[in-house]
């Protein structure tokens, strides 16, 4: 039998080092990469990518990998289960023939070859005979790939491989019931590149069952069998294909019991699936075609009959016929044939396969109409530009950051066949990610799409669990017709699954909605079921919450006397980047560089606005100044700076679909911007994604980005209107209001969910005629002593002794405390504004300090927890103690009239959907430790920076400096004496406690030592990258020189003449990722764009011989040739001093020939001491030492670095030298 674990694993290795494999050869097989070059760039011809060969062609590698694997597979599966005449690959069949002996006979016959000619041998085999020439046919591009001869004798040696005491085959496919399940196990996991590319994730059987019964059941009551036909656009691994053939197959057979074949044929050929991924379509395929033998009772594969199979690679969204105008569309096209329809839309069809496509067949499949359209989009967002321009030209639904459900949305009722306002048209069911109910990009597709057709059910299944599912789901079932009905029916989530359920198809939630969706105003403990006005779904966001919710949601609406965007004449940030990691770095890291402070401010992002506070840590580089962009010739360091990533920045797309460089944006630019916010005082900001509403007041000076979003009130408005405000939108009651129209991010349930609030659903939030300033502003004033307090405060201006740091944490919590009480006495005012409370239940004077655990709602908490109906959780959490009656040292009013808040609580149903962890602000400050220890780390390295340990100017020149000599030089400072004890106790080991805090803030100054395997080849497209912008600033030189005194624009368009036709488009280098760096610090440091953040350079292996345990440094604020010029004098002081041989000077050259491009490109003038240029002048040390020690180019650039050590301590964000 299959053992599912044990295989995923171990195929996982096999894809993996076919992979390696295949990148080698595409290094070293010109045909092979010709090939692979050809189809790429007839892609990026056609519009269907934009991104770089090699990232490309890294896909191409896992496909063809996952292609070898698979196709193994098929024939062991084959093999195993008896339906081939004679075994393959690793077994001996009952009459003795074994494949062994096959294999030597065919090196017999073919002495030349080796294991991978046997394998291509054996698939050929395969592909003739009768149901796998069509699976296999889907492979055969992908099989072309040149694995090598180890490659395949690994191959076949992996499918070969038995125990050594027993002599069984390792890995053992003979199943009687033939299940295919474990393929959709591998379909999901076998590459974590392709999941990620694809966003492969299987539907449960119990989902696609439940669909299935909703659509295909229902399309056979209204047509004839003949009539009804099903497709996937989505199909995946098969199992809404699958499930359709065990639905449709008998029903052929009881048609047509005299001809068990045809009747199978006939189910096959009303089956159709689409997929993007071409290994899923080929598992798909073969998993139908097992099906269909095992129903046939067919056990020979010689023996079966022919099963076509109507499964394609290929785009549903870009393929097949152009659906442009739906309504239209649907209505011209009803009638006519596919072929009919394919001849119509000729001109509209697109015309680019990739190899593995087969464009023919897939237009064919995507010319018809279904009676059923089924399937589970992708639930992720275009990751390609120019493929997602591509969509945006044909679904209407693509809007702002749009996710692939929107474009489906419309795909899907498409290809069903249309009757409007007719019982017999088709049917539409899938489950997609409910992100375009909330979120700003489904405005579209709500209400320009949805009235148009008749949408039926609505089912929240945010609540159930669904294996591998990280995102929320609804369910959406609906006909291919117009609106018939005024009403939707609807099942409203209440409560998610209290845990992970042993089975999830038996979960409560999923158990629910199986029960009550036929159930027209049933209401459970998870969901409620009714039929809601059609309109609620015509309008943008939805709310699907059920339990008194939604009633809750329309009575505030009501009240609310205007929209808060009314009263607002900005909304939104300052700007968005799109490119954060280039633009947005921790205080003081752009100083350290020496970029202009022009280009300079302090930026506020969506998680430093906590708790009616913003605390900014951040600075970005904004590069406006009056309104107007810098010209980048004026900030030279900022251009160094930028530089590396100009071909990035300048493929972003625009909002016209162009990019920066198409449309003449400055690249350096921000992607969009308002300058005139960049000078706002007086505005409220709040946190755009969080788990509870976070409002916090800014008197100016700081830039906000779009995760901080400001509200900027009329001129005409007060201070006191903007605190009024702010109570509101920091109270319960809001938060409340905001959970119902913003979009969940998480899965999880309950309190430790984060929303996206966006500025549009902020800005419908119904305003109150009454507003609690008096409250808000004691709340703004505690928040502004508590900040005082703080330890990162009390470090600015003298290093503190335990004593004082003792006091302000003592302050800092009776604070906290206030500000909680403070908090409630305002959440219980607004009740009252909104028609949630009929009575005063504030407190009439100053309330008493209330500690975490005390407020009512939690005391009732408490209480449900004794009673063991609620889990303690909450308080586990965040270090609360449960109280479950009111505390007694209150005074006795103040007791009574929590007492009466409980009541309330017990009675009130509005008031208990508000009152509740999920509404109810959580005061998750990090603990006071954690703070203290945060600031003293910032103080230690900020004063290991200081100009007096690595001077700023030329003289004297910079030299690398060991750990222990910083310390050395320190030593009799006190305050870093009395820091070092704070922060690691007294009398600790200062340069120990050094080395490792410093560890967390450094990078190497080695690519080999920084980057994985995959991180150096991601690394060396963009050094080609770099290559190719060099050759640009050239040629923008030359033509300068060359045209000396000609129109500005003459020259401009000369340059961009001789780009275009010298060096071309620059394809996007790829993004990096965590697992690309040797060490997660690196990463922190890096980030997806490998921007310099650090603080130090580290040089492992150059430690000086008498000091072998303290790492060698330097500051990581000095430019290429100052490193350059620091390595070298340390090279050359270590060969005099201690002598080093070549195994040690290899990495310490490899780091002088990674800076020398750097060094000609920066500092390029003459050196008078010199008389040749700083880079000329180090390259000829370089060569002197490469030719004194025996060594190459080659050899020094190839050099890898030994696994890296694992540390056991945490890591801090820091940053890492490039370059």
């Amino acid at each position: 039998m299959i053992n599912r674990t044990k295989l995923l694993a171990d195929l996982k290795v096999q894809v993996r080092d076919l992979e390696s494999n295949l990148r080698a050869r595409f290094a070293t097989h010109a045909e092979y990469k010709n090939r692979l070059t050809a189809d790429w760039q007839a892609a990026r011809d056609a519009g269907r990518m934009s991104e770089a060969l090699e990232t490309w062609a890294e896909a191409q590698f896992t496909q063809s990998a996952v292609a070898w694997v698979l196709a193994c597979l098929f024939v062991r599966f084959c093999e195993d289960n008896d339906l081939l005449d004679a075994p393959l690959i690793a077994r001996t069949d009952t009459r003795g023939q074994s494949a062994v002996a096959r294999q030597e006979a065919f090196y017999l016959q073919n002495p030349t070859a080796s294991d991978n000619d046997y394998l291509r041998d054996v698939f050929a085999v395969a592909s003739r005979l009768p149901g796998l020439s069509d699976v296999m046919k889907v492979q055969r591009a992908l099989l072309t790939a040149p694995v090598s001869a180890d490659m395949g004798k690994q191959l076949v040696r992996f499918f070969r491989a038995s125990n050594a005491d027993s002599g069984a085959l390792v890995h053992d496919f003979a199943d009687p019931d033939w299940n295919t399940r474990f393929l959709g196990d591998l379909y999901q996991d076998l590459s974590e590149a392709a999941r990620e590319r694809y966003a492969l994730l299987q539907t449960p059987e119990f989902i696609e069952s439940f669909i299935l019964d909703r659509t295909l059941t229902r399309a056979l009551d209204i047509y004839t069998l003949e009539e009804v036909d099903l497709i996937d656009p989505t199909c995946g691994s098969g199992h809404f294909l699958l499930g359709a053939f065990e639905c449709l197959a008998p029903l052929w057979l009881r048609k047509r019991p005299d001809n068990v074949n045809m009747a199978l044929q006939e189910a096959l050929d009303r089956i159709a699936g689409i997929d993007l991924n071409p290994y899923a379509v080929v598992i798909a395929r073969f998993r139908l075609l097992v099906a269909a033998l095992k129903m046939a009772q067919v056990h020979k594969l010689r023996l079966a009959p022919d099963f076509h199979l109507h499964i394609e690679t290929g785009d549903s969204l870009l393929h097949g016929f152009d659906q442009r105008d739906y309504t239209r569309a649907q209505v011209s096209l009803a009638l006519n044939t596919p072929q009919e329809n394919l001849a119509m839309g000729a001109d509209h069809l697109y015309q680019h396969a990739f190899a593995a496509e087969d464009l023919a067949a897939t237009n064919s499949i995507l010319g018809r109409k279904y009676a059923v359209v089924v399937g589970n989009p992708p639930y992720i967002n275009v990751g390609d530009a120019a493929v997602s321009s591509l969509y945006r030209e044909r679904y209407e639904s693509c809007y702002r950051q749009y996710a692939l459900v929107a474009p489906f949305c419309e795909r899907f009722w498409a290809l069903c066949r249309y009757q409007n306002q007719s019982q017999r048209c088709g049917f539409v069911g899938l489950i997609a990610s409910n992100s375009f109910m909330k979120r700003e990009f489904g405005k579209k597709l709500v209400e320009g799409f949805f009235p148009k057709i008749d949408l039926t059910h609505v089912i929240d299944s945010s609540g159930a669990t669904i294996p591998g599912h990280q995102k929320d789901t609804v369910i959406m079932f609906g006909r291919a017709r117009g609106p018939t009905s005024g009403t939707v029916r609807a099942a409203l989530g209440i409560k998610g699954d209290p845990g992970i359920p042993t089975y999830p198809a038996l979960g409560s939630v999923w158990q629910s909605i199986v029960h009550q969706i036929d159930l027209r105003d049933s209401v459970t403990e998870w969901i409620s079921v009714s039929d809601q006005s059609r309109e609620k779904f015509h309008v943008h966001p939805w709310s699907l919450k059920g339990g008194g919710a939604t009633e809750l949601l329309d009575k505030m609406n009501h009240v609310g006397s205007t929209s808060l965007s009314s009263l607002a004449d900005v909304w939104g940030g300052t700007g968005r980047t799109s490119a954060d990691d280039a633009f947005i770095a921790e205080q003081g890291t752009f100083s350290r560089f020496q970029i202009e402070s022009i280009a300079v401010r302090p930026l506020i992002e969506g998680d430093n606005v906590r708790d009616w506070s913003i605390r900014c840590q951040t600075e970005g580089i904004v590069p406006y100044v009056n309104g107007n962009c810098l010209a980048i010739s004026n900030t030279p360091n900022l251009h160094r700076y930028l530089w590396p990533n100009r071909t990035f920045l300048g493929n972003r797309a625009t909002f016209g679909q162009g990019t920066y460089f198409s449309d003449g944006k400055q690249w350096w630019s921000w992607h969009q911007i308002t300058v005139s916010r960049l000078e706002y005082t007086n505005v409220i900001s709040f946190a755009e994604v969080a788990t509870n509403n976070h409002f916090a007041h800014d008197s100016g000076g700081n830039v906000f980005k779009q995760t901080a979003p400001v509200i900027k009130l009329s001129s005409q408005a007060s201070l006191n209107d903007h605190y009024g405000l702010l109570g509101l939108l920091n109270s319960s009651t809001a938060c409340f209001w905001f959970k119902q129209v913003c979009f969940q991010k998480d899965t999880k349930n309950g309190w430790d969910e984060r929303y996206a609030f966006d500025g549009t659903k902020v800005g419908q939030f119904p305003v109150a005629a009454q507003r609690p300033t008096v409250k808000a502003r004691e709340i703004d004033r505690l928040t502004t002593q508590y900040s005082s307090l703080l330890p990162n405060q009390l470090l600015k201006t003298s290093v503190p002794g335990q004593l004082e740091i003792a006091q302000s944490r003592t302050q800092a919590t009776r604070v906290r405390n206030e500000m909680i009480s403070w908090q409630e006495e305002l959440d219980w005012e607004i009740y009252q504004y909104y028609g949630v409370l009929d009575q005063d239940l504030t407190y009439s004077g100053n309330p008493p300090e209330v500690k975490f655990g005390e407020r009512a709602f939690e005391i009732v908490l408490a209480q449900d927890c004794a009673a063991g109906s609620k889990t303690t959780i909450w308080f586990e959490r965040h270090n609360g103690i449960p109280t479950t009656t009111v505390p007694s040292h209150w005074p006795q009013d103040y007791q009574d009239l929590v007492e009466r808040r409980i009541a309330g609580i017990r009675r009130n149903r509005d008031l208990a959907l508000i009152e509740r962890p999920e509404c109810k602000r959580r005061w998750a400050a990090e603990p006071w430790e954690t703070l203290e220890k945060a600031a003293l780390e910032n103080w230690l390295l900020t004063r290991l920076e200081a100009p007096d340990l690595w001077p700023r100017d030329a003289s004297p020149a910079p030299r690398l400096r060991s750990v222990r000599e910083l310390v050395d030089a320190l030593s009799g400072n006190d305050e870093f004496r009395r820091a070092i004890d704070l922060y690691a106790g007294w009398g600790s080991d200062a340069h120990a406690t050094l080395a490792a805090l410093i560890q967390q803030s450094c990078v190497p100054y080695l690519s080999a030592m920084r980057y994985s395997e995959s991180g150096l080849r991601k690394h060396a497209v963009w050094q080609k990258t770099w290559a190719l912008q060099r050759r640009e600033d050239a040629i923008d030189a030359e033509v300068v020189r060359q045209m000396a005194g000609a129109a500005a624009e003459d020259i401009s368009n000369e340059q961009e003449r001789r780009k275009k036709a010298e060096v071309g488009a620059i394809a996007v280098p790829p993004k990096y990722k965590p697992e690309d760096f040797r060490e997660g610090a690196y990463w922190k440091s890096r980030g997806a764009l490998d921007v310099p953040k650090e603080r130090f350079v580290n040089f492992p292996g150059l430690e000086r011989g008498n000091d072998a345990g303290s790492p060698m440094l330097l500051w990581a604020g000095y430019d290429a040739k100052a490193r350059a010029l620091a390595l070298t004098s340390y090279l050359y002081e270590m060969l005099q001093r201690e002598g080093v041989d070549a195994a040690r000077l290899t990495p310490a050259l490899a780091g002088l020939d990674e800076l020398l491009p750097w060094v000609h490109q920066w500092h390029p003038e003459i050196d008078d001491d010199l008389s040749m240029s700083t880079g000329d002048y180090l390259q000829g040390l370089l060569d002197a030492q490469l030719a004194q020690h025996g060594l190459t180019l080659e050899a020094v650039r190839t050099w890898r670095a030994p696994a890296p050590v694992r540390h056991t301590r945490g890591r801090r964000s820091s940053a890492a030298v490039q370059p």
